[in-house]
């Protein structure tokens, strides 16, 4: 989850890595630190809170000049976000530090077999036992890389390392497994970053790094070993978004900004996907269509937002394909024996693509034989690149916590991939393909139809902000996992109770906590579907009886609605199973203005972090 630079060049490292980590942030802030090696001595300075905190600590004590460092804003695992958790943290004899994202598994028994040599522990971490272990490698005449090669090999878990030493100027060692860590490459500097926002004013050309390595930068070298200190390789690559794509431009959140780029990211998910003729075209999907025609099962394994785009998923997939189709919990999935095989494909879906518990399942789908794609945001992530194929949605950088473009472009990814193998398959006519394909093409406009009239929306969600304690959210078919999505942006980042239903199952239960005045939001699917639509205006109805206050989402033109409705939000038309690209919006930006109304920190909501690189 953590926020990691490494800065070897001609500048200031303290400013690349201050200026680094306020773009890391978001993956975390309950403490940040850096470290420099100036004249043969390491300087360190950690705080905890927001990065503010350590900022106003460097200005009242400033440290030497140096142009190398390390830095590290946290997400706490181990320990409270305390002076003393807050990395980097630093060997017995203050001449190595290190930052670290994950969790060393091993820790505790690494830990009893320092202290019984006599090393002292001031931290509550897993990470101060890598920064003694590392400590007595350098102290016994190790370089820092070979340390690292040497430690690297000892721990177990998911971890990134990022270390300096005051004896080795110009240089800067890290190790990876099962974290993110990207190479950033200047022209007689060189970075180190856990996503390439840190690092994209200076450079936007990368080196992806692969599992269990060791890398070391100065300012003008990259090695790359792996923890046998055997010489490996990694795989560069061109960054195609720059520094003005990670900025607010004139938004108050990053949050809002994302709401608002939606139509654009939108189509960039869907550019260059068909051919002329019509033909749906995924390059990225690298299995041949004799084994996708092969497939009896499809399972669909995420977490969060993206466990509700896969829910979307199901019921276009498998009313496209007619191949029965799963949605799991990927925190879930390996523990509870899934029956899978080489017939079976796994979707995955990750914004980041280095989610761990995520990653967990596509290793276990894999030693079970099944083919993995992944659906993701970030080149060079992990989990597209342990899968069998990936297919890219193209957002460009999601910095707010809550994700909003992140999840209406992976619904879209899951069309495509839905389309395409109702193609392979011979499920779908070319017309009939070419049809839904056309009908995607003009979401954007529509995205941004409900983005023109959004005012009502932030009217609402600031008068609620007052006196409301808990929202309810309600939907049937695919307006359900909408629903879902609608009550946990609530959470996470207005802190209210809020919970979504599938409509049909209030009423066994969940319609007891009803009553006078309880807002509650209903998805109401498009007219086409009549049956549908009608057990839905019956469940409003329901509700309505008890003293609910009923928010009706609907498409535009819908009059059975009215009558029900208190507030009603109207929807640009389209097919039932693409309602969910245009329904989301409303609800992310109620969450976005009630949650700023309240004067929370929408951007970095309390105890969350953007990206979860551990299980």
């Amino acid at each position: 989850m953590c926020g990691i630079v490494g800065y070897c060049g001609p500048r200031q490292a303290r400013d690349i890595i201050i200026e680094g980590l306020t773009r890391l942030e978001y993956r975390g802030y309950d403490s940040a630190g850096l470290a420099v090696v100036a004249d043969n001595t390491l300087y360190w300075d950690k705080k905890s809170g927001k990065l503010a905190n350590l900022c106003a600590d460097l200005e009242a004590h400033p440290l030497p000049p140096s142009t190398q460092g390390i830095g590290h804003t946290r997400w706490a695992t181990h320990g409270a976000p305390t002076d003393a958790n807050a990395h980097p943290h630093v060997s017995s004899d203050g001449r190595v530090a290190v930052v670290h994202n994950g969790i060393i598994e091993n820790f505790a028994s690494l830990r009893a077999e320092l202290i019984a040599e006599g090393v002292t522990f001031t931290s509550d971490t897993d990470t101060e036992v890598a920064a003694h272990l590392l400590g007595q490698e350098v102290a016994a005449g190790a370089s820092l890389a070979v340390a690292m090669q040497h430690v690297a090999s000892r721990l177990t878990g998911a971890f990134t390392l990022v270390a300096v030493n005051a004896g080795e100027p110009d240089v800067v060692v890290a190790a990876r497994r099962n974290s993110p860590l990207v190479v950033g490459l200047g022209k007689g500097e060189n970075f180190l970053a856990s996503d390439v926002a840190a690092f994209i004013e200076h450079t936007r050309d990368a080196l992806e790094l692969g599992q269990d390595q060791v890398v070391t930068i100065t300012s003008d070298s990259v090695t790359i070993t792996d923890f046998d200190g055997n010489p490996s390789e990694g795989r560069p690559y061109h960054v195609d978004w720059d520094l003005s794509a990670a900025e607010k431009q004139g938004y108050d959140w990053f949050m809002r900004k994302e709401i608002f780029e939606q139509p654009k990211a939108v189509a960039d998910t869907l550019l260059g996907r068909w051919t002329d003729r019509g033909d749906l075209v995924l390059d990225e999907v690298r299995i041949s269509p004799e084994e996708l025609r092969r497939l009896n099962k499809i399972v669909i394994v995420a977490c969060g937002s993206a466990f509700y785009a896969g829910m979307v998923a199901k019921y276009a997939i498998e009313h496209w394909t007619r191949v029965a189709c799963e949605v799991e919990l990927a925190s879930e999935f390996r523990y509870r024996d899934p029956i899978i095989d080489p017939m079976t494909l796994v979707i995955t879906i990750s914004q980041s693509g280095e989610t761990a518990d995520t990653l967990m399942a596509i290793r276990h789908a894999r030693e079970q034989g099944a083919r993995v794609i992944a659906i993701c945001n970030t080149n060079g992530a992990t989990i597209p690149r342990e899968s069998d194929a990936a297919i890219y949605t193209h957002a460009g950088p999601e910095i707010g916590v809550a994700s909003t473009k992140g999840f209406l472009t992976q619904v879209v990814a899951c069309y495509l991939l839905g389309l395409y193998l109702a193609q392979v398959r011979g499920m779908k006519y070319g017309d009939e393909i070419r049809s839904l394909l056309d009908e995607l093409e003009t979401m954007p406009d529509k995205i941004q139809k409900v983005l023109d009239g959004i005012e009502p929306v932030y009217e609402l969600a600031r008068e609620m902000a007052k006196d409301e304690d808990a929202v309810f959210f309600l939907g049937r078919h695919v307006g359900y996992p909408v629903a879902l999505e609608g009550a946990l942006k609530l959470k996470e980042i207005a802190y209210l109770h809020a919970e979504g239903f599938a409509a049909g199952e209030l009423k066994h239960g969940a319609i007891a906590v009803i009553e006078e005045g309880t807002p509650v939001f209903v998805v109401v699917p498009p007219q086409g579907r009549d049956q549908l639509h009608d057990k839905v205006v019956s469940n409003i109805e329901e509700i309505r009886a008890r003293g609910a206050r009923t928010i009706v989402l609907a498409e535009e033109g819908d009059t059975a609605v009215e009558a029900f409705a208190d507030t009603l939000f109207t929807l640009p038309r389209c097919s039932t199973l693409l309602q969910p690209l245009v329904a989301a919006v409303p609800l992310q930006a109620f969450a976005c203005e009630l949650a700023t109304a309240k004067g929370h920190d929408v951007d970095q909501p309390r105890n969350l972090a953007k990206s979860v690189t551990v299980e």
